[in-house]
């Protein structure tokens, strides 16, 4: 992860950004926690973490290389057109749910 700091610190430079901070980016980076997930893949979410996702009563995952996102299905409809893949993903994966309940 220093790395990618390194790289996005040396981008901002280049692109004349003033808003980059790095302190601020590198917590942003290494503000993680590791979860452990138990034999049949779950995990246990930190309370802190549903707070600030708005998560009720459903997750949707979105793989993404190395990592995956992970948002209340309420959330990620609210965010951007750059999203519309995985909006309309989770809205199919929600169908899908609800007809066999």
């Amino acid at each position: 992860m220093q790395q990618q700091l390194d790289r996005e610190e040396e981008r901002a430079i280049r692109l004349g950004d003033t808003n980059f901070d790095r302190d601020v980016r590198a917590g942003q980076l290494f503000g993680y926690m590791h979860l452990p997930f138990d034999d049949s893949g779950r995990f246990v979410m930190p309370e802190h973490l549903r707070g600030l996702g708005k998560v009720t009563d459903g997750l949707y995952f979105h793989a993404a290389g190395e990592f995956f996102f992970v948002w209340a299905p309420e959330q990620l409809m609210r965010m951007g057109p750059e999203w519309k893949g995985a909006q309309a993903a989770c809205e199919t994966l929600m169908a899908a749910a609800r007809k066999a309940a």
